[in-house]
């Protein structure tokens, strides 16, 4: 889930100078545009340069990364350091867009940043993009930063020792990022025969013709023909080209927006909206399967570099990571919340009077308006319907009391660390989650119904040891817990470190049922067939894991997850309600990737991934299952 954005001033630095009264224009629309995405992403970032028409001797290439604890921060108050002490209290050479090219680093003319969310490695800063493959021939430099997880990185590897590299790890971002090298080094090599056999250029003559007619699309073809997974793939060549190519099945997000003076790309659509104060229609979405292609002259295309397949955007992007203030996902998330209303009301005992609607801090936030709307609206039904039922005996007094009626909102839980608990590391977690929430106490009565909406339960871990506690102790009758997500059930391979199905409580309480209603040959038959489907080519297996929920209903497992959460000593009753996966394709309709919550995942190594996760829980591997 890391956040990219790549910038290309199409105008000499000059320009921005005279308009926009700064020749480190860039500079600082690459901080705006990364800091708006620090949601994307807290373990590490990074923010790489290129300048252009730089004569030979001049360093040409800019790269800070930084794995500080606010890494946005950090980077940019570095570089501000370094460019004070370059002007050496002369600040009118600020006013010199030549002189700031030539002595400034980052006074560059394309940009790319990343904020990195680690779902593998840890956080040294050899695991910060943007990354770095270096060469003497400009046309060869290559920068990659990229939001992305590959399932089949074993085979990306073996591909690269039988193309004779000797690659320094086994990580997808070395793979990748050595798969477009080596396809880079081979475009270089039909350019330079060109330029050489057919067209009789010198050696100088040869790098510039190979600087000129890069064909970075032919490359980004032929390297990516292998991967499978979801990804947001940036980079820069050394010669001033940049790219941002999408998976075929749009899985990872990415949009962007170009004028006379910039083109931009962006993980999400607000950053770009915010930067450079333009409109929703006006920033696109880059389509599944094509590369935004910003040549080293400006020039600006998007092309197909690999045949889309059906679309899976990530429907958990719309409901927990991407940044809320996207006018699409603002009215999706509302459209979750408010789609939970009947079931939610079911679950408080129908009673309007003794309900009070909170939520849990604080990306559940929106859907618990569009929740508080469908009770709204609810509640207005059933005024409705009780003045109607009184027929010519109505009086004001029952118009006026009818009138009064509204759900009652309260803000019951308090959010005092900003943590993500469900990706903290094992060791840590428990001490962390106990800590987290504080409640308001003296609105809770004894015959109330807390309504506690969070944007989604993966582990539960946080319910069962701070929430449900802290709610009980206001010592209400009933504690409903609602997830505006479905219930999360399958690991998560493409940008979510979510790949261990014992964490999962879903997984746990359907365990948990098989086994008191003496069906552990479902784990048994599931556990074979999922060894055998390891056994088959990738492209071929399908997911054995399905049948362990197969023989229950939703309201089962949700019944049982409640069980499981329920602390000792709980007074209160304790129901949970999820969304429904019908009713978040109507929400969301846009993002039809629900792999989470089904076990259909869009390629063949979302299939490998559950089947060896499941095979893993079996046998008592704690290892990842890519």
């Amino acid at each position: 889930m890391c956040g990219i954005a790549i910038l290309r001033l199409r105008k000499p630095l000059d320009h921005y100078l005279d308009k926009h009264g700064t020749a480190l224009y860039g500079l600082h629309k690459m901080v705006l545009m990364m800091e708006k995405q620090h949601n994307r992403g807290q373990d590490g970032g990074g923010l790489a340069g290129i300048k252009l028409n730089m004569p030979a001797g001049q360093r040409y290439i800019s790269r800070s990364r930084s794995v500080d604890s606010k890494p946005i921060q950090d980077i940019f108050t570095r570089i501000q350091n370094r460019i004070e002490e370059r002007i050496a209290g002369k600040p009118e050479r600020l006013k010199d867009a030549a002189w700031v090219k030539q002595n400034l680093a980052f006074a560059c003319d394309v940009f790319i940043g990343h904020l990195r969310y680690g779902t593998y490695g840890g956080n040294s800063i050899e695991a910060c993009h943007p990354f770095l493959r270096q060469s003497n021939y400009m046309s060869r430099n290559l920068l990659v930063a990229g939001n992305f997880n590959m399932t089949n990185v074993d085979e990306l590897f073996e591909e690269l020792v039988s193309l004779g590299q000797h690659p320094k790890e086994k990580a997808d971002t070395v793979t990748v990022m050595e798969k477009i090298g080596h396809f880079l080094d081979k475009e270089n090599r039909r350019l330079h025969h060109i330029a050489k056999d057919q067209l009789g250029l010198n050696k100088v003559e040869r790098s510039q013709y190979q600087a000129d007619h890069l064909d970075l699309p032919r490359v980004l073809e032929k390297a990516s023909r292998d991967w499978d997974g979801g990804y947001a793939m940036g980079g820069i060549i050394g010669q001033g080209d940049a790219f941002l190519l999408r998976d075929p099945q749009g899985i990872r997000p990415a949009f962007y927006y170009f004028d006379d003076e910039v083109a931009v790309v962006a993980s999400e659509r607000p950053v770009i909206q915010t930067a450079f104060g333009v409109s929703e229609s006006e920033v696109k979405e880059v389509p599944p399967g094509h590369a935004v292609w910003i040549r080293r002259n400006g020039d600006v295309s998007v092309v197909r570099v690999c045949a889309p397949a059906p679309k899976a955007s990530c429907s958990f992007e719309r409901i927990y990571f991407s940044r809320a203030n996207d006018g699409e996902i603002y009215r999706e998330r509302l459209a979750l919340g408010h789609r939970l209303t009947d079931r939610v009301m079911k679950a408080a005992g129908n009673d309007f009077d003794r309900t009070i609607f909170s939520f849990i801090p604080n990306t559940a936030e929106i859907a618990f308006y569009g929740l508080v709307k469908g009770a709204e609206d609810l509640l207005k039904r059933e005024k409705s319907a009780q003045l109607i039922g009184k027929g010519s005996a109505i009086t004001p007094e029952d118009i006026e009391l009818a009138m009064a009626a509204r759900p009652r909102v309260e803000k019951i839980a308090w959010k005092d660390v900003k943590l993500r608990t469900f990706i903290a590391q094992d060791s840590g977690r428990d001490d962390l989650v106990a800590h987290v929430y504080d409640s308001t106490y003296g609105i809770v009565g004894p015959e109330d119904s807390i309504v506690a909406l969070d944007d989604s339960i993966v582990r539960g871990t946080t319910l069962k040891q701070s929430i449900l506690s802290m709610l009980d102790r206001l010592k209400p009758k009933r504690i409903v817990v609602v997830s505006s997500a479905p219930q999360i059930r399958y690991p998560d391979c493409y940008g979510i470190d979510m790949a261990k199905l014992g964490d999962f409580i879903a997984f746990q309480a359907a365990v948990s049922l098989l086994r008191e209603r003496g069906l552990e040959s479902v784990l048994d038959q599931a556990y074979a067939d999922a060894k055998a489907e390891l056994a088959k080519p990738m492209a071929e297996q399908r997911n054995a894991v399905q049948s362990v929920y197969a023989p229950f209903s939703d309201e089962e497992l949700s019944d049982r997850i409640a069980e499981l959460l329920t602390p000792a000593g709980t007074h209160a009753e304790v129901k949970v309600v999820y969304q429904t996966v019908a009713d978040l394709h109507v929400a969301c309709p846009n993002s039809p990737g629900d792999w989470y919550f089904t076990g259909n995942y869009p390629t063949p190594g979302g299939m490998r991934v559950a089947n060896r996760s499941f095979v893993n829980y079996m046998e008592g591997t704690t290892g990842r299952a890519y």
